[in-house]
């Protein structure tokens, strides 16, 4: 059923730009794995072998305090409409923030969305797919809208502070290993 690939076929990159979920997981040698649900407009398949993303402002910042110490990471998708099909994309990432000059060669890659913090530039290494007929049927509504009013409510100034409080710590303690936020 299931089958691994080296490279993202048309087939499965049109999958991928059709999903309104997707999945994202690290980890570091100790501590706990995060595995975190992505959603918004927030991906963009760059080539058959990689993708990037944009990390919204969250409670926390496990993915990019990982990817600073463990430069490793796996995207998931499902599909909960259509034909079943899990899609998972292995591989090793670097995080861009919105202050580093890197932002500018991709940002535009995707509509302006408030709370925007980084740049998630994944090198997929493998890939594997997997019949998924046990996930279940979901119909899509809409996406939520609280994050992108609330991180515009902060303003730039109050996200700062805000990713200065909550986002240089992981919840197992680790600290940044570098300026990510």
């Amino acid at each position: 059923m299931g089958r691994q690939l080296k490279a993202l076929t048309s087939a499965l990159i049109d999958f991928i730009n059709n999903q309104k979920l997707f999945f994202v997981a690290t980890a570091m040698e100790d501590g706990t794995v995060n595995l975190s649900p992505k959603g918004l407009d927030s991906l963009r398949v760059i080539n058959e072998n990689r993708v990037i993303w944009l990390n919204m402002t969250g409670s926390g910042n496990e993915t990019a305090i990982h990817l600073s110490h463990k430069n490793r990471i796996t995207l998931m998708f499902c599909a909960f409409e259509g034909n079943p099909l899990i899609l998972r994309l292995y591989g090793k990432a670097s995080v861009c923030n919105y202050n580093d000059s890197e932002w500018t060669k991709h940002i535009d890659l995707f509509p302006t969305t408030p709370g925007a913090r980084q740049l998630i530039d994944v090198q997929i290494e493998k890939i594997q797919t997997s019949c998924g007929m046990g996930v279940p049927l979901i119909e899509y509504k809409e996406d939520r809208r609280e994050l992108l009013a609330w991180a515009e409510d902060k303003g730039i100034d109050g996200l700062e502070k805000y990713w200065e409080i909550k986002n240089t710590n992981s919840i197992d303690g680790f600290q940044v290993n570098s300026e990510i936020k």
